[in-house]
């Protein structure tokens, strides 16, 4: 009997159930992967993010060599993948991990499992991290979570068994050549090896002073733990990151700012999956606003131009465009900066939520959808549960990068533009900017004190118009943050668990 172990976003052999599973039964293992042409026609996937899971595909299949095996890639639909497979090698299991992904993968999944069960072909699942599938009530996740946290690590399992098999296989059902335009010189690699590397150097030194460094474009590249693109697609366990930073941190000789320093990232792990577990409960927030009646907001057509600019980085604000293009030349940019452009989108330029949500996801070598349509719509004022946070891209500016040199980076167009004028550009004189450059810089696209006030105004006018208690109680007791049990549906939410939440900004 051969079973096929499906790898998805979870590119590693270390810590991963299913294949260590499909290892103890002492049967033939098939480890496949199968590069699907629909998944990357959709509307927020990119070129920068195939491109980090093809680095991780060499990285696994050299893992699996290791252990006596090798990677199958096929190319396709997994069920016409599965159907050879079981045509040409009498495949009787597929083992594989959940994945809390859009409502394309979702459709995928449940016709996987469709296609298994007509054909009697056993299939299994493994929560990969703290997200629980088919949660029953809110108040039990948290306890769920710490319970798979402690778990041990798994070993990565030898696979002897069925090698010369597997050998065969990829060479009958080559993968097709598969390529996307990566318009991203400077995105991070992917793969294990290089996963573990980074988690290395956080642990040892990069650490220190975490909690303080990681908000300013600055000094987060380094100051970051820069591990989402591997927790993302899965090529280092989120579990194993979480044990060893806690290793770490209580170790007897770990200096107490150090410790401090891994607190704060072990408590990012846990909102990593608190928010990718909102997706799990309540699939279409993808499409959907997560308090409903907030979806009638704004209707009607984005601005055209307003969404162009934001896009490339000509909104004439510095420190938006300066994040923008960081991001298009390195698909990253650290939690601030990011919640700041979709802020900037949803108020200053109030564009439709969904539009720069998925310009964004293109973006970023990281997506997680499950965090990525969540906090898109947390910083857009769309849960009905949190602050508004309109941020001044003027101050942000002048605290965040108080002498320009995040801005003088990536816009050439202010390079000799002194600290004190390179925040507000547009406030410049003819004669300074003849003396110090700016005048190719692009004027602002509109006020953004005036925009943020009638934002404002806009949004609380909805809100006593439109929202109800009912709906923001039923959003609270589906997603809000909780250690323990809370009175359901309140009568009116409480102040202090709005401000729980809408205070987690530096996230991840």
């Amino acid at each position: 009997m051969t079973t096929v172990v499906w790898f998805k976003r979870d590119l590693r052999t270390s810590d991963h159930a299913p294949l260590v599973a499909a290892a103890s039964l002492g049967e033939p293992v098939i480890p496949l992967y199968v590069i699907e042409d629909d998944y990357w026609q959709l509307p927020d996937t990119s070129g920068r993010q195939w491109a980090f899971i093809r680095d991780s595909l060499t990285d696994l299949d050299r893992q699996l060599r290791n252990a006596g095996s090798r990677l199958v890639v096929m190319r396709g639909s997994v069920i016409e993948a599965l159907r050879r497979l079981r045509d040409s090698h009498s495949i009787q299991r597929v083992f594989c991990h959940e994945e809390t992904g859009g409502h394309w993968t979702f459709e995928r999944d449940r016709a996987v499992i469709g296609w298994c069960s007509e054909n009697r072909v056993e299939f299994r699942e493994w929560s990969q991290f703290g997200v629980v599938r088919r949660l029953k009530d809110r108040d039990l996740w948290d306890k769920a979570w710490t319970s798979l946290m402690r778990q041990p690590v798994l070993a990565a399992p030898p696979l002897v068994p069925g090698a010369e098999a597997v050998n065969r296989i990829a060479h009958q059902y080559p993968a097709t050549e598969f390529t996307l335009a990566d318009n991203c010189p400077d995105r991070q690699a992917g793969g294990s090896a290089r996963g573990e590397k980074l988690l290395a150097s956080f642990l040892d030194r990069r650490c220190v002073g975490y909690q303080y460094n990681i908000s300013s474009p600055l000094t987060a590249v380094r100051a970051c733990s820069r591990l989402s693109p591997h927790i993302a697609y899965g090529s280092v366990s989120l579990r194993d990151i979480y044990q060893q930073a806690k290793a770490t941190g209580s170790h007897r000789n770990t200096l107490p700012r150090k410790h401090k320093s891994l607190t704060s990232f072990r408590s990012r792990l846990h909102w990593h999956c608190h928010f990718i577990q909102k997706l799990e409960d309540e699939p279409e927030l993808e499409f959907r606003a997560m308090h409903r009646e907030l979806e009638g907001m704004k209707t009607g057509p984005n601005d055209t131009e307003r969404l162009q600019r934001w896009q490339e980085g000509q909104t004439g604000w510095p420190l938006v465009d300066a994040c923008m293009r960081a991001l298009k030349h390195t698909g990253w940019i650290n939690f601030r900066m990011r919640a700041m452009l979709m802020a900037v989108a949803s108020y200053q330029l109030w564009l439709h939520w969904r539009d720069p949500a998925l310009h964004l996801a293109r973006l970023f070598t990281d997506f997680e959808p499950g965090i990525h349509y969540s906090q898109t719509q947390m910083q857009s004022g769309l849960t009905g549960i949190n602050a508004l946070r309109i941020y001044n891209p003027v101050l942000q500016s002048q605290k965040l990068d108080p002498q320009g040199e995040f801005i003088r980076r990536w816009i050439p167009e202010l390079a000799g533009v002194p600290a004190e004028m390179i925040h507000t550009p547009w406030l410049m004189t003819p004669a300074q900017k003849a003396r110090f450059g700016g005048n190719t810089y692009i004027a602002p696209v509109c006020d953004h004190e005036q925009a943020a006030r009638a934002a404002r105004k806009a949004v609380g006018d909805f809100r006593k118009q439109h929202v109800s208690r009912e709906e923001t109680g039923r959003v609270l007791d589906r997603h809000g943050s909780r250690k323990g049990p809370v009175q359901k549906r309140p009568a009116v939410p409480g102040k202090q668990r709005e401000k729980e939440e809408s205070d987690q900004l530096s996230l991840f």
